[in-house]
């Protein structure tokens, strides 16, 4: 008995040896995997098919909310996820429908943007940020002109509401004043998977999606933002964004962890 702590103790240390090694060589691996446009092209085909895999594997619930019903409805519109709930979004997508995504244009975001434009869909780099449009970065501006571009044309787009970092499911300004200068609709929309894996230590509690289960599909009430909103009905909206893609995401939860 006495000698099964030491055991313990000795299978902890190996462990935390195997992770920093681990580490240490993927910090020698990732520069040049980074700038290798093969290397990442092969990652994005790889995560793409994954993703396939899952949404092939996880029968809908039929509770969910008809997506295509909605694509219907509301097009063009603004469609609305949080960060780290967002990874399916690509799979339950209509086929054949235009989208332009907006990806952060973070090196570390390159990839899901790789993966997006796997799915046939287009993508625009740059983020939202907590601020109106007059104080948006210089990228940011130009992403949100691309996106008001592509609803003009009768494309619909999608943001990440919540800021890369910031507070997670707390909607940015960016999304309610694309939908001022659009005069589109938000449509929050969350997707959500009986087996998951969530990462507890990323800021946003990423969550990926595994194979055999049950996949959900919530949409909220959609947001409407008018053309002359000032900063006060700017921040009302981005509240009720908040509570609108919340109360949907909790919903697509409840789904699929009803008990069957």
């Amino acid at each position: 008995m006495s000698e099964q702590p030491a055991r313990t103790g000795e299978t902890v240390a190996q462990r935390t040896r195997s992770r920093g090694l681990l580490k240490r060589v993927w910090r020698k691996v990732r520069k040049p995997l980074a700038e290798s446009q093969a290397t990442k092209s092969a990652l994005a085909s790889i995560l793409a098919n994954a993703l396939r895999l899952v949404r092939l594997t996880n029968r809908i619930a039929p509770e969910s909310d008809d997506i295509a019903a909605a694509h219907a409805q509301y097009s063009p519109a603004i469609i609305a996820f949080w960060h780290g709930q967002h990874l399916m979004a690509p799979t339950v997508y209509p086929r054949n429908s235009r989208l332009v995504a907006m990806v952060s244009r973070s090196a570390d975001a390159e990839l899901n943007a790789l993966v997006v434009e796997k799915f046939g869909l287009e993508t625009v780099r740059g983020s939202g940020g907590r601020q109106d449009a007059q104080h948006l970065d210089k990228g940011g501006a130009k992403a949100l002109i691309a996106l008001k571009k592509a609803l003009d044309a009768g494309s619909n787009v999608c943001m990440i509401a919540d800021i890369p970092h910031g507070t997670p499911r707390d909607a940015g300004l960016g999304i309610v004043t694309l939908a001022r200068l659009a005069k589109k609709p938000i449509i929050p929309v969350a997707i959500a998977t009986s087996r998951r894996k969530v990462l507890p230590r990323t800021w946003d509690k990423t969550t990926i999606s595994l194979p055999f289960g049950r996949l959900a599909t919530a949409i909220g009430d959609p947001v409407y933002v008018p053309a002359n909103a000032d900063l006060e009905v700017l921040e009302a909206k981005r509240r009720e964004v908040t509570a609108a893609l919340n109360a949907a995401t909790e919903r697509a939860y409840r789904i699929v962890d009803a008990p069957r």
